[in-house]
């Protein structure tokens, strides 16, 4: 019974958002709800999973409010220096740019803080609705992508490198990128060639005007927005580690490689913390890795990133989905492919 309840929860964790516009505008809230239900289902409640629930989303919420001020300080500098690279060498190769550039260095810069610094410039270009959105999922997925490669990057990264650190593997700091440096490097090449055609004319105007959108009502608005978002994702996470544990185990790397569809709405780090045993082949490895970065970029519930974006630009479930899951679909197909025969 537990199993086909949490099933069911998963199944509606997927679906409502998309198909109810009520659940759709309060999609924070649903995904805490849910969460708290997958817990009860599973019967997981203990004062650790507690304390995890309100304090973990503490720092991303800190990092979200303190680089919003930042944001709304230098609000204007962000904005010249958009203008003069849409001047300099166009709308296209810009958009190409942001994507390559916040793809590669978010395992430095954390996923966090590109995730922000994409919010502030895909508000400022010059775009249709449609084409920010798409700009923005494109760079959300080479930022799932890029900052897997070190243990700052995001969760992802540094379960994966804890769990390998001893025998057979001894993961260090330059473990992910040494395992994983093709597949990232051509992936987050081919997103910015997407972001390159997203327009089909250039434009010297780089300025969208977005006079309220630096208020401090809605800086603590989103903040408090992505804090239940990410309380809900560590309830939601928990609770459905016993349909995880019956799911996964015993799979061979190719199944579980599209299981890993399941971390469009759960956290990838919450998925490899699941998965990931020290016993585990370099083959199985690369498989589960470079499924959960592609999966997690597929519905914004799926990584931090695509939270905090979708929260400060608007963009509702559907409206993603339309753009990162036939994205996301063709991505694991022709990987699943590349990997058939490579590794």
């Amino acid at each position: 019974m537990q199993f086909i309840l949490l099933s069911v929860l998963i199944i509606l964790v997927l679906c409502l958002p998309l198909i109810w516009h009520k659940v759709e505008e309060n999609l924070e809230p649903f995904l805490f709800i849910c969460g708290v239900l997958a817990v009860f289902i599973s019967s997981s409640w203990s004062k650790d999973l507690v304390k995890e629930a309100f304090t973990e989303p503490f720092h991303i919420c800190l990092a979200v409010f303190i680089v919003g001020l930042a944001f709304k300080k230098f609000h204007f500098f962000i904005r010249n220096v958009v203008h003069v690279s849409v001047t300099k060498i166009g709308l296209r190769w810009t958009m190409f740019l942001i994507v390559l550039i916040l793809g590669f260095t978010s395992s430095i810069i954390t996923a966090i803080v590109a995730a922000l610094i994409l919010s502030e410039v895909a508000a400022e270009l010059s775009l249709k609705r449609s084409e920010r959105i798409k700009l923005v999922i494109y760079t959300c997925f080479a930022i799932s992508i890029g900052s897997v490669l070190t243990p700052i990057g995001e969760p992802l990264g540094a379960i994966i490198i804890s769990k390998l650190a001893n025998s057979p593997h001894k993961a260090d700091t330059v473990f992910m990128i040494k395992l994983l440096w093709p597949y990232v490097t051509s992936a987050i090449l081919f997103l910015s060639f997407l972001a390159y055609r997203i327009v089909d004319h250039e434009s010297n105007t780089a300025f969208e005007k977005q006079e309220a959108f630096h208020s401090i009502k809605d800086i603590l608005l989103r903040t408090a927005k992505i804090y239940i978002f990410v309380s809900g994702l560590i309830l939601l996470g928990d609770g459905l580690k016993p349909l995880a544990y019956k799911t996964i185990f015993h799979l061979p790397p190719q199944a579980l490689y599209w299981v890993n569809l399941l971390s469009a709405v759960l956290d990838n780090a919450t998925m490899a913390a699941i998965e990931v045993v020290p016993e585990m082949s370099r083959e199985t490895l690369i498989y589960l890795t470079v499924s959960l970065i592609l999966g997690g970029a597929m519905m914004i519930p799926g990584n931090i990133p695509n939270i905090i974006v979708s929260s400060k630009l608007g963009i509702k479930s559907r409206q993603w989905a339309k753009v990162a899951i036939p994205l996301g679909l063709v991505l694991m197909l022709v990987y699943f492919l590349i990997l058939l025969f490579t590794v």
